[in-house]
């Protein structure tokens, strides 16, 4: 989804570690990137979901799958995709319901609002 940190009209779990969108858990890039790197992976990932748009509608198959590969680089360099990026052995919750994960309580909380 986000290329880095959500935008701010998504909730972002209280440990940082994703951002919820229509109740559905998403992780958020690594926060320790430097902002160069960080800055630079997301010019990436834009320009590569450009790419899959105008492979599309070119109707390129072999082109959208490069720029979707690109997109999915691009991702696991931010740390949205591929090993997590915290160290204290919590499991990886990305693209699961957020009612069905540890976060519940807390979503529960909050959900009235978004």
């Amino acid at each position: 989804m986000a290329g880095s940190t959500p935008p701010k009209a998504y909730p972002t779990t209280p440990d940082g570690r994703y951002f919820v969108v229509r109740g559905r858990l998403w992780r958020c890039a690594d926060p320790s990137l430097p902002e160069a790197d960080r800055a630079e992976l997301v010019r990436a990932l834009m320009a590569a979901r450009r790419a899959v748009g105008v492979a599309g509608r070119r109707d390129d198959a072999d082109a959208v799958a490069a720029a979707r590969a690109d997109v999915d680089a691009a991702k696991h360099g931010l740390g949205e995709r591929g090993p997590v990026w915290w160290h204290d052995g919590s499991p990886d919750y990305n693209r699961h319901m957020a009612a069905n994960t540890p976060y519940a309580a807390w979503f529960a909380g909050i959900s009235p609002s978004i």
